[in-house]
């Protein structure tokens, strides 16, 4: 057989086989068995969330196992083609049967990452925070190029993108920014970009043109929906009205629109100035409270394996996640998973999905996932 066709084959089984494994084969295929019997019964819909809910886990399950019968049929249909193919010397029907074989790769490859978002936030849309590490111009320039990255990934996904609030440097880039990036499974590819990253380039802002290191942190939290309960007291709140910053209409900037709320008991802090409505933009800051405080009990539950909080203890050495070097040679790396690639416009220009799907598969095999169910 010809060698691209075995490569391809064993491509193909390699993410087959783990495509299986991050689904727990046997019993994914039990509790599909199980959902379909309860989805015909009358009385489901008696509890409208909780049949939604069961329909969703119902609806990935049987999306994910019928993706895996599906590849395995046609891979095997397609290696007996080409080895037909070659028997009888017919180059055209082998070539054809290779351009099958990366398209089922290609499938195979998106089925074993789509099983990976299995956490109920995950499908949700997110919220993500860039903030400048220490460094001034430089950590700024870098935190709004992190902005721009996140914003054309998105962009490439077909997302949306809200810009939320940001407060601009003082001679450029951002000291920080937040904004809501809407789409399915927005929250659950973004969710292992949080922490540290590392920027090394020759410095434009340094007339002498040398090296500099600058840090920005990423901070991603998924928007909660009214299913998910979590309390807020008055009492617990301060609201702070202030005037917006950033450019917004001549309306915007001369009244106090914008609106910052603490939540004290934990000291968890949000803004919200991206509507001239001061209501309005208190309701986006409540609900990105709701969703920090969602995301703060996900990160307790997963503190044994590797507490998310840890990650915004310092914007700087020892604490990254990621590092992107301009000079003396191009490369970007992930210092959890290994992935690299020298195509480093590329990443700047939003191509991440291969650090993405790298760390999902880190997180599930190291037993880092927490599902929403299992919050109280």
């Amino acid at each position: 057989m010809r060698a691209d066709v075995e490569s391809l084959n064993a491509e193909i089984k390699q993410s087959l086989e783990l495509l299986r494994r991050h689904l727990d084969w046997d019993v994914a295929t039990v509790r599909l068995e199980e959902l379909n019997a309860r989805v015909e019964d009358p009385s489901l819909w008696n509890d409208p969330a909780g049949a939604q809910k069961i329909m969703r886990e119902r609806t990935r399950l049987d999306d994910a196992i019928g993706a895996y019968r599906r590849l395995e049929a046609e891979l095997a249909d397609t290696l007996e083609l080409a080895e037909m193919a070659e028997g009888e010397g017919d180059e055209t029907m082998v070539d054809d049967a290779v351009a099958n074989l990366r398209r089922l790769r290609d499938e195979a490859g998106e089925a074993e990452v789509k099983a990976l978002l299995s956490g109920e936030a995950d499908g949700n849309d997110s919220y993500l925070e860039v903030n400048a590490g220490a460094g001034g111009t430089e950590a700024q320039d870098w935190a709004e190029m992190m902005l721009r990255m996140y914003t054309r990934w998105a962009e490439r996904r077909g997302y949306k993108v809200e810009l939320i609030e940001d407060s601009p440097g003082e001679q450029a880039g951002l000291k920080s920014a937040t904004i809501l990036i809407k789409g399915l499974n927005a929250y659950g590819w973004m969710k292992t970009e949080s922490g540290v990253h590392r920027l090394v380039r020759i410095s434009p802002f340094d007339s002498n043109a040398r090296r500099q290191t600058s840090f920005a942190s990423v901070w991603v939290y998924p928007v909660v929906d009214d299913t998910i309960e979590i309390e807020i007291l008055d009492k617990d709140l301060r609201v702070d009205t202030y005037r917006a910053s950033g450019a917004g209409g001549q309306h915007v900037n001369k009244t106090d629109s914008a609106i910052r709320i603490t939540h004290i008991p934990t000291g968890i802090v949000v803004a919200c100035q991206s509507d001239r409505s001061q209501h309005k933009n208190r309701s986006q800051a409540m609900q990105m409270l709701k969703a920090r405080l969602y995301e703060r009990e996900l990160a307790i539950r997963e503190a044994a394996a590797k507490a998310t909080e840890d990650t915004k203890t310092a914007i700087g050495w020892g604490h990254q996640i990621r590092s992107y070097v301009l000079q003396p040679y191009q490369m970007v790396k992930d210092l959890r998973t290994g992935v690299e690639t020298s195509d480093t416009q590329g990443v700047l220009n939003g191509d991440l999905d291969r650090y993405m799907a790298a760390a999902l598969a880190a997180r599930v095999e190291g037993g880092a996932g927490v599902e929403v169910s299992d919050l109280d």
